[in-house]
């Protein structure tokens, strides 16, 4: 058999079902990847002891029968899902020292469906990112590589990827605001799927912003991602934006066949100065589906201009309103304090040295786009414009599209220190093709189709109707087999 750590979930969920392997030699191979993969950054909290008691505990399960499909998979989880006695930091050094007295809905339900964690994952600080360069711990490296530069994996869902692209782990839960599962599953070459809002529980999930977080898995295969998206969804009363709504069985609906669907190619997605590659690429998708039997159609979707800029004042709005509750006093980092300095000034020193400089521009932002003066001109236009974006899809939908077909990002991996460095609108710009569908709530999977002219992986991202996360992974699968993208980084860390 294969290093164990390389198994996808299905093919391990199989080898555990008929006894040819244990999850305690499953955990044991992937935890040894962990460490021999320092040098990717990927894992920032490991937690050993507590994936082999939890190994064995799913082996005990197996062998009485009847275990959920999940039971002894190691996993990788994000460190912005909260996880009982073990830190859960955002990345953030203001909640340096925060051990959750309880566990995140996605996370539990994980558990109790018996997979196995490994430890937290590198990620962008409050997952304000695209390249997990504003992490305390440091930067995730990409497991790609093809010159003597170290790449970025993408963000904020960074070391999910990287774990994931290395086989760290078997596959890794994501969260996507702007694209933070499905950029850097694009740049890793791996899955990344973004629920319809409301699919999974945001219960326990540290905010960024509130009405665009989304949980979703990142995995090496598209019935990988059916399997773990089916454990992580659910109702939870938990989460007033949690939908209640029954949970299909993700895996079943993936039929192979997607004769008669018809795939929408929306023309606004052609942005000038899009890399040639990612042109031919996005043609050679649609040609792809066109084979499998899909009926490609050509749509609009005209206010797709608006939507970075409505992003990105609705998203630091959010985030300033949820990261007003870290001021030093109940729990995380708090500034050392001098002679005669007061409440005010224990709250000011402890955000100025406990968020980093992004995390400080966004927040500042929201605070700017809704105070009184500016309220109207930026949020309620941002909030319009989110309106106008959502109708776009819903008419192209009620059109009869299925599916729609785009670029999962404007271009590969860079390298880390690249970009946005000058000007941060830079790395803002990487979220072009993905914020759309955060703002209208939409799922969304980035599917690995091909290598740019370096040898660096390059996505596609098809966009599905709300609640229609199966029929989505359908034409997902179509698209994996047809691009027949096997291609793995080579070993260097």
């Amino acid at each position: 058999m294969t290093d164990l750590n390389a198994l996808t979930i299905a093919e391990a969920r199989d080898a555990l079902a008929r006894g040819d392997l244990t999850s305690v030699e499953l955990t044991e191979a992937c935890l040894g990847a962990v460490e021999a993969g320092g040098a990717l950054g990927a894992f920032v909290h490991k937690t050993p002891e507590l994936a082999l008691e939890r190994a064995r505990a799913a082996d005990a399960r197996l062998k009485a029968g009847a275990a959920p499909a999940l039971c002894g998979i190691p996993l990788g989880i994000k460190d912005l899902f909260c996880t009982e006695g073990v830190a859960s930091q955002a990345a953030s050094r203001i909640l340096d020292g925060f051990r959750p007295e309880y566990e995140s809905t996605v996370s539990a339900q994980l558990r109790d469906a018996g997979a196995v964690m490994l430890g937290k994952l590198n990620m962008d600080e409050f997952a304000m990112g695209s390249s997990n360069e504003t992490s305390v711990y440091g930067p995730a490296v990409n497991p790609w590589k093809v010159d003597e530069r170290k790449l970025t994996p993408g963000g904020s869902s960074g070391g999910s990827a990287a774990a994931v692209a290395a086989d760290l782990c078997l596959a890794a839960t994501g969260t996507d605001t702007g694209g933070s599962i499905r950029q850097p599953a694009a740049f890793t070459g791996i899955v990344g799927l973004k629920p319809t809002y409301g699919r999974c529980s945001r219960w326990g999930i540290v905010a960024f912003a509130s009405s665009l977080d989304q949980a979703g898995p990142m995995t090496k295969t598209v019935r990988d991602a059916a399997i773990l998206l089916q454990a992580m969804a659910g109702h939870d009363p938990k989460d007033s934006t949690s939908a209640d709504l029954p949970v299909p069985d993700f895996e079943a609906m993936l039929s192979g066949d997607i004769r008669g669907r018809k795939i929408g190619i929306p023309r606004e997605y052609r942005m000038e100065g899009m890399p040639q590659e990612i042109e031919d690429l996005w043609a050679k998708g649609a040609e792809m589906l066109r084979d499998a039997g899909a009926e490609i159609v050509d749509i609009s979707l005209p206010h797709t201009k608006y939507a970075l800029p409505a992003y990105y004042v609705i998203a630091p709005a959010e985030a300033s309103s949820n990261l007003a509750r870290y001021d030093g006093v109940r729990y995380g980092y708090r500034a050392k304090l001098e002679q005669g300095d007061g409440i005010v000034d224990m709250y000011e020193k402890t955000r100025a040295e406990g968020f980093g400089a992004e995390v400080k521009r966004r927040v500042m932002v929201g605070t700017y786009v809704l105070s009184a003066g500016f309220y109207d001109a930026y949020y309620n236009r941002a909030r319009k414009v989110r309106t106008l974006i959502k109708r776009d899809f819903e008419q192209a939908f009620d059109q009869g599209v299925d599916a729609i077909l785009t670029p999962a990002t404007p271009s590969a991996a860079f390298g880390l220190g690249e970009m946005g460095q000058a000007d941060p609108v830079e790395m803002y710009l990487n979220d072009i093709f993905t914020v759309t569908v955060n703002l209208a709530g939409l799922p969304g999977i980035s599917v690995p189709a091909g290598l740019d002219r370096k040898g660096l992986p390059l996505g596609l991202q098809l966009i599905g109707k709300p609640w229609e996360e199966g029929p989505l992974l359908d034409v997902a699968e179509a698209l994996e087999r047809a691009a027949g993208f096997v291609a793995k980084p080579e070993k260097w860390w």
